[in-house]
Order: C-alpha cells, then structure tokens, then sequence
C-alpha cells in the first residue's frame, strides 16, 4: 500500500510542480470536490466539530463553512506540493512576514524564540519561510510520516529555504544542544495531545480543550521567548504573517499562563475567518479528569 501511495504522490507532486499557479487553483477546485462530494473526507468530523464550536450558526452557514474549510484543505495540499518548485522569492512575495522586527527585537536581546503558529491558512509554507525572512538558525519541529518516502519529500520541501527539520521525537535533544545559542523553533501548537496527562486544558471556543504543554515547557525550562504567528490569507496563493508576543519572560509567568494566551490568540484568529482552520483534526476527543485545572483567559 506505501508504494502505490508513494506512486501516486510522485504522479501528483509531477503534475503540480510543473503547471503555474492560476492552473494550480483548477485543479484545487477539482481535489475539493473529490474531497467534499466523494470521497466525503472526515466530513462528520468537519460538520461536529463546527456545530459544536459555533452553536448560534444555522444549517446553511455551517453548509457553506464545510465547504470553504474544504477549499483551505485542497489550497494547502497543493500550495504545499507546489513549493517544491518555487524560488526563495516567490516563498517570501507569497507568505510575508509583516512584522518581522517583532522577533529581530528578541534575537538582539540575546533571547531565542519559539515561535507558536497554528494550523491555519497555509502552515505548510510556514516551515521554508521564517529561515529566509529572519536572521537567526531556525528549527521546525513536525510529526514523520509513516510513509518514508512521502516523508522524505516533505523534509526536502519544508526544509528548501534553509530552516532545519527536526522530529518532535527529538526536541528535548534539541533544546538541550542549543541551550547557549540564540535560535529560533516553530512548534505548531493547536493539534489534540497523545498525553491528556501532560495537557494544559483552556476553555476554547466554548468547550474544554487540551493543548498540547510542549511550547509553556520548553519555553519556561529554557527561558524563551513565544511568539504567536497569525496567518491570513489575502488572496488564494498569497498569506501575510504578524507577529506578537505571547511571553517575554516566561520564567515570570504563572503556570498554564502562556498556553492560555496562546489560545486566545488562537481563538480570536479563528474567528475572523473559521473556514481556514483545519477542521477535519479530531480536535475534542480527549475529556478532561476533574483532577485537572481549567484555565480561562
């Protein structure tokens, strides 16, 4: 099964490196319907977790919310194949960091930054980005897929603009070894954790949540600065990044306190424009023990 997968992937990635981008949105529009008409991807999971999050909203805009969702997710896999062919300039004219100083101002202070975005809009052009609009050595943190050869594509793309790949399996080692330099680390938050034990849980868009504690721990262990990316879609093809700062000196802050700003911002960028979050993220399957603290903000 990997090996077909694999087969029709390089088919996929061949075609979409090779067409412009005005040809890439039509078959955007194709890979949406696949999604949404046929194959029907986690619609369910889609239609709860947004009736749930938005309870005031009728039948027809939840409708037409599923299907804005779907273009986001077809937009970004393709945007996220397409990368693989585009130059470092087109990475930086097409997902723009507006406010860069923000983080600059943390780096001439000496202070490395984990940087926090979200997986919303294109966060996959976020991993080429930020090593070619800062200054300093950046180290992405993602997931491996369990498909090696898939895998290895996709370091190779998220990689291009100079940045570091680097398996969450080893971001304690990471941390560790660059302890005395000044870096900067993406680490997406937003997704469920594996752990509920080790989970900050905040009241989220209405309902209990479970956020992953990678980010608040490393950041308060290490003393790190964390900077929320907002990422907004301007036009299909083109995304503009700002950047605020979650926590200065996190040593100082009570527990629970980072995350929960985290997910306020989160929130907050969730609603100007629900349909670019990713939905289909089986976001609430974990319940919260009455033993554990809820945060609020």
């Amino acid at each position: 099964m990997n090996f077909l997968v694999t087969i029709l992937f390089l088919i996929l990635r061949f075609f979409v490196v090779i067409i412009p981008f005005r040809v890439l949105y039509v078959f955007s529009d194709l890979l949406l319907f696949l999604l949404e008409k046929v194959f029907k991807y986690r619609k369910e999971v889609i239609k709860q977790n947004l009736e749930l999050s938005f309870p005031n909203l009728t039948d027809k805009e939840i409708k037409k919310l599923i299907h804005l969702s779907y273009k986001n997710i077809s937009d970004v896999i393709l945007e996220g194949i397409k990368a693989f062919a585009m130059t470092n300039k087109q990475i930086i004219k097409r997902h723009k960091i507006l406010n860069p100083e923000i983080i600059e101002h943390l780096f001439n202070l000496n202070r490395s930054v984990i940087s926090v975005p979200c997986h919303y809009a294109n966060w996959e052009w976020g991993a080429s980005s930020p090593s070619l609009q800062l200054s300093k050595e950046i180290f992405v943190f993602y997931k491996p897929l369990s498909n090696k050869h898939i895998d290895r594509y996709i370091r190779n793309i998220r990689s291009k603009g100079g940045g570091k790949l680097l398996s969450i399996y080893n971001t304690a080692r990471v941390f560790e070894n660059n302890a005395d330099s000044v870096v900067g680390y993406v680490m997406a938050a937003d997704q469920s954790p594996s752990n509920s034990n080790k989970a900050y849980w905040v009241n989220f868009l209405g309902r209990e949540t479970a956020f992953l504690h990678g980010p608040e721990f490393y950041a308060r262990k290490h003393d790190i600065s964390v900077v929320f990316i907002d990422t907004q879609r301007v036009k299909r093809g083109y995304y503009e990044i700002t950047c605020s700062v979650i926590a200065d000196n996190p040593k100082k802050m009570a527990d629970g306190e980072i995350t929960a700003l985290y997910a306020r911002k989160l929130e907050e960028a969730i609603l100007k424009k629900p349909e670019d979050w990713l939905w289909s993220h089986r976001r609430w399957k974990l319940i919260r023990d009455p033993s554990q603290k809820l945060f609020r903000y």
